[in-house]
């Protein structure tokens, strides 16, 4: 297979060491894997172990693709509706703004909540509390602003209405073997390290994310850990059902979730993905415009092309060694994978 890649298989190689410690690249085609393979090793210390292809990391704001998944699976059964304001299950918002919120609001980023907070300034406050009460930043539904507090009010709500929580939900849901939240401490050396930061040293095992870790681990924003192959799976239940392939998502929400709902200049959303806007997103130019793709701050990326039938998955630890922006490097291996189909058709 590394063959048929030889770029993607030399960017990667390229920034091991450098701009990560470990990577996992998984290309599928027509729901077959072209590509797979994975670089490097935990951490650059003595505690290092190597990656395998089906090495957990912590996905970051992937996590906000599996979400959006069991919404809309709630919305199929019945138990939402995209476009009804959230306030009978969210009764916090009966007496504010947020009482129009809607679950297409929250999916699109256009709910007006505000980005996030510093998490020295939740350190002491419950963190869903203030996600549900604080002030907006801007109009329900009168544009994009791309908001964790938005997917932690969707994570709250969910579990709600189904009366489970969310750890159990996504879970049972997804039922995939070592995925999900919080994994367990004898798993802990077998997965990516990330940033070692001034309140918690080197994390590993545990969510980078603070707003999530301070949620206990579980939260609608962050906190799962997953494979490429998980990456994957999330996917391929929305370009599937384009291709007339099966899905665990009723088809016709499958497709309306991949559709333009909100306009921002840098990337245009759908509901819980990004779509691509300019040939300098992260996916690069061999991506066709009706392609949708989401990033995780920790270092994972997925983009997956309808016009190709193509998904590919890149999970990597950048925040290891700091908070640079990745997007060169990510634009780099998802021009190389584009390229890599372009010699072979």
């Amino acid at each position: 297979m590394v063959e048929l890649f030889p770029e993607c298989d030399a960017v990667l190689r390229n920034a091991l060491d450098r701009r990560y410690t470990a990577s996992v690249a998984r290309v599928e085609r027509h729901g077959r894997v072209l590509f797979e393979r994975a670089y490097g090793r935990t951490r650059a210390d003595e505690f290092a172990r190597p990656i395998a292809i089906d090495t957990r990391f912590d996905l970051a704001s992937l996590t906000k693709l599996f979400v959006a998944t069991i919404a809309l699976d709630a919305v199929a059964r019945g138990h939402f509706a995209l476009d009804a304001a959230l306030v009978a299950t969210i009764p916090e918002w009966s007496e504010l703004p947020h009482r129009a919120i809607t679950m297409r609001h929250l999916l699109a980023h256009t709910s007006g909540m505000q980005s996030g907070a510093h998490y020295r300034s939740l350190r002491d406050r419950a963190v869903e509390e203030f996600a549900l009460t604080t002030e907006l930043q801007g109009a329900v539904g009168e544009g994009v602003l791309y908001s964790d507090l938005g997917f932690i009010a969707l994570g709250v709500a969910i579990a709600r209405r189904e009366g489970r929580s969310l750890q159990a939900l996504l879970e049972g849901f997804v039922a995939r073997s070592g995925f999900g939240y919080r994994p367990r401490a004898r798993q802990w050396g077998a997965i990516p390290a990330t940033e070692c930061d001034s309140w918690r040293g080197r994390v590993q095992g545990a969510v980078h994310d603070e707003k999530a870790y301070l949620c206990g681990g579980v939260a609608g924003h962050a906190g799962l850990f997953g494979s490429a192959a998980d990456a994957a799976w999330v996917g391929e239940q929305y370009l599937a059902p384009l291709h007339g392939r099966g899905s665990v998502l009723e088809p016709g929400l499958a497709r309306e979730a991949v559709r333009e709902q909100a306009f921002d200049p840098t990337l245009r959303r759908a509901l819980g993905w990004a779509l691509k806007t300019r040939d300098d997103n992260s996916c690069g130019p061999g991506f066709s415009r009706d392609s949708f793709g989401h990033t995780g701050f920790t270092g994972t990326c997925i983009w997956v092309d309808p016009q190709r039938d193509l998904t590919a998955v890149l999970l990597s630890n950048t925040v290891y060694f700091g908070r640079d922006d990745s997007t060169d490097l990510r634009r780099a291996f998802f021009t190389g994978v584009t390229e890599a189909l372009d010699r072979l058709s």
